[in-house]
């Protein structure tokens, strides 16, 4: 459970498993570190921009959405409360109370990878998020997501299922290039082209995949 009202810094400085890497390595990159210390996470998901690096961190992560008003409480999957750009499903008199990460997607290893036209304090040109859970060097389940190229960060199952049953070597590249992304709709924009991003998303999901399989490696080597 994070409570609304956790900052970024709050959230670095928290002893977490690993599956939540990839949300305290967005956390980093969250404006400058002064933002850090005072934005909260909450904020982040209601201002519900496609380029709000928390969201795809959370969305490998399963998270839902605490929903408060004087009258009820309800809880709603992160995919379904952004509705897309500033929309959210927020209702009038309601506020946000808590994000909660369900315990089996607490489980495996993540990365974050960010890609902006500088290396701090800049809106993403395309971001994504991977959690993996290996067993006896095969990925057992994968998560991956992608912001800042669709109306709100969406999750990639062509990618995900693509992964499953394999081998932790150079075949999770492979199969990673050739994945369908449907998800995926970039726009044109200030920062980058349709064209850049869809091309870009691909190479940072790599990237973030093959995070987080090297830390599930790095934590089997400890383990030994």
């Amino acid at each position: 459970l994070i409570g609304a009202r956790t900052t970024w810094t709050d959230l670095v400085r928290h002893p977490l498993p690993a599956a939540f890497d990839a949300l305290k390595q967005a956390a980093r990159e969250v404006g400058s570190v002064q933002i850090q210390n005072v934005a909260s996470i909450a904020g982040n998901l209601c201002n519900a921009s496609p380029a709000a690096d928390g969201v795809p961190a959370l969305l490998v992560l399963d998270a839902e959405v605490e929903l408060r008003s004087v009258a009820t409480v309800r809880h709603r999957p992160l995919e379904k409360f952004i509705l897309g750009n500033r929309r959210t499903e927020l209702q009038p008199g309601e506020m946000v109370t808590a994000i909660r990460v369900p315990k089996q997607a607490a489980t495996g290893t993540s990365a974050f990878e960010k890609l902006g036209a500088r290396r701090y304090l800049v809106i993403s040109i395309a971001m994504a998020a991977a959690r993996l859970i290996i067993e006896d060097g095969i990925v057992a389940n994968a998560a991956v997501a992608v912001g800042s190229c669709s109306v709100v960060a969406r999750r990639l199952s062509g990618v995900e299922a693509a992964l499953r049953g394999l081998p932790v070597n150079d075949s999770l590249v492979a199969a990673i290039q050739s994945a369908a992304m449907d998800e995926l709709s970039p726009i044109d924009d200030v920062r980058g082209s349709a064209e850049y991003r869809r091309d870009a998303a691909r190479e940072i999901v790599v990237r973030a995949v093959l995070g987080a399989a090297g830390h599930a490696s790095d934590d089997k080597a400890v383990a030994a």
